[in-house]
């Protein structure tokens, strides 16, 4: 009603998320109601929680031979249903960097689905409301994660990070640096016929 009112007035409206409008955003039951009630919108892409949180840690989530993909992804509780096919383990027997959403009240659950597949010792990082001035970066292992989510008492806003490229001393460049490597930047370089 607020919103078909102001509309009506020719007032501009925003409707403001936290992170990325795409992810998690619920956006898709407001686009469909805007659509019904012929308003005009705009999507403005923010900056992903978890892109924000890397930042903050101060570290790349993608390490050369150690992990190249990220799974953005959240646990089943009071929301809605994860797909069966998307179930924490399936996803987890990847070994990819995990990004878990809207979980922090399933730590527990987390940790007996994925220390199986990734070990007790797997680096994880638990972000809590980042891009806050009460922010925190937690680096723990993913047998320590519920014991680091109680003892700060973390209830909700928290992103949980796990997989092994979380480590902060694993150092393995990419090819993009490799003198070797030639790309549009930097030519391979030729030998002299003749010479080997």
């Amino acid at each position: 009603e607020i919103i078909t009112k102001a509309h009506n007035e020719g007032k501009d409206i925003a409707r403001v998320h936290s992170g990325d409008p795409s992810i998690y955003g619920a956006i898709a039951e407001q686009i469909e109601r805007l659509k019904n009630l012929d308003i005009p919108f705009e999507i403005v892409p923010g900056v992903p929680a978890f892109a924000a949180a890397a930042a903050a840690f101060g570290q790349e989530l993608t390490i050369p031979k150690i992990s190249q993909t990220l799974i953005l992804t959240r646990t089943s509780m009071k929301s809605t249903d994860m797909p069966e096919d998307e179930d924490l383990a399936l996803l987890g027997a990847s070994k990819a960097t995990l990004i878990i959403h809207l979980s922090v009240r399933n730590s527990l659950a987390i940790q007996r689905k994925l220390i199986p597949l990734y070990g007790e010792d797997c680096p994880v990082v638990i972000a809590y409301r980042i891009g806050w001035a009460d922010q925190k970066i937690i680096r723990t292992d993913l047998q320590s994660l519920r014991d680091e989510i109680r003892a700060h008492k973390l209830t909700r806003t928290v992103l949980i990070f796990v997989g092994k490229s979380l480590d902060p001393k694993i150092i393995e460049e990419s090819a993009l640096y490799d003198k070797d490597h030639s790309h549009i930047l930097r030519f391979k370089k030729r030998t002299p016929q003749g010479q080997s």
